[in-house]
């Protein structure tokens, strides 16, 4: 029997959205491809973060994992999408036999419970919950007719300006973030991040994508984001806060046009354990990285990072 949801019409079978996510990335995963990498370890489109082409928002959460596995699968040179509407209000279209990618949107209601909670004056009480909802968005490479500043792809940055941006990024945020030593980490008592120098690592850009790790952390400290950081080595909190921390890493590496990575692959056996017990736990997961990303960004405002005023 397919799950059934409430809606205004009263219930109707449809598919269970978190669990068509998370096997997708389950698959994925188990072939050994990192959805939050993926996209590029193929056919190379635009690094950067979805956006919708019409409103210039970014999408967030899982819609970035969507959006990106679309773009990979699918050969988009782009990050930009849109629905058919508003290719239709640009003056476009999508040409004819393209298929969109559906996308998730959590919409807050308030419904009413007879005799439970706090009353009101008809003796129902009123309880706030989330409706997913899902749309179809289609890449700009599968439209025509749009104007051209919709369909120009954004340059990428260049490398002799991506570490100065990522350092501008990490002093913005104004933590203990210290250089040196032979590991990096973060101590969520002490409450600092600790990476080696550059010249450590085999590879520059290893660099900054270590640090917006281990900086992707430092915002679930308590008294910012206040994720649970309490896990000892190897259990499911500590394998939940890494998927977190790895996820919003890459969604920051991908705002500045570093190439994100897998830090850790030798976790992709805990995550997946952790999405196979917990069908909604990816979704929790990308939303958390994204509240980490922009709690970044709202700091990196003051720096005015140029790679980053478009998410803003």
């Amino acid at each position: 029997m397919p799950r059934t949801y409430r809606s205004a019409a009263g219930t109707s079978p449809r598919p269970d959205i978190c669990r068509t996510v998370t096997d997708e990335i389950i698959a994925q995963l188990e072939k050994g491809s990192v959805p939050w990498v993926q996209p590029w370890d193929c056919r190379h489109p635009a690094i950067g973060l979805p956006y919708n082409a019409a409103s210039r928002r970014r999408y967030s959460g899982i819609n970035i994992l969507t959006l990106w596995n679309a773009a990979a699968s699918r050969g988009f040179s782009g990050q930009g999408f849109l629905t058919f509407r508003q290719a239709a209000e640009l003056g476009g279209t999508v040409r004819r036999g393209e298929r969109g990618t559906a996308t998730v949107y959590a919409r807050r209601v308030r419904g009413t419970d007879k005799g439970r909670g706090t009353a009101d004056a008809e003796g129902e009480s009123a309880r706030a919950f989330s409706i997913l909802r899902t749309f179809t968005v289609f890449s700009t490479d599968q439209c025509e007719g749009l104007p051209e500043p919709i369909t120009i792809r954004p340059e990428a940055a260049t490398g002799d300006a991506i570490l100065p941006e990522a350092a501008a990024l990490i002093a913005a945020t104004g933590a203990d973030f210290r250089i040196g030593g032979p590991h990096a980490c973060y101590d969520p008592v002490r409450d600092f991040v600790a990476v080696p120098p550059p010249d450590a690592f085999h590879e520059p850009v290893n660099w900054p994508r270590t640090a917006f790790h281990e900086l992707a952390h430092w915002t679930g400290h308590g008294s910012r984001l206040n994720r649970d950081q309490s896990g000892a080595f190897g259990s499911v909190p500590y394998g939940k806060e890494e998927l977190v921390a790895e996820m919003a890493g890459a969604f920051v590496c991908a705002a500045l046009s570093i190439r994100p990575t897998v830090r850790h692959a030798d976790y992709i056996g805990s995550w997946l354990a952790i999405l196979k017990e917990d069908h909604r736990a990816i979704l929790r997961a990308a939303s958390a990285a994204s509240r980490a990303f922009d709690y970044l960004l709202a700091l990196a405002d003051g720096a005015h990072l140029p790679a980053l005023a478009q998410y803003s």
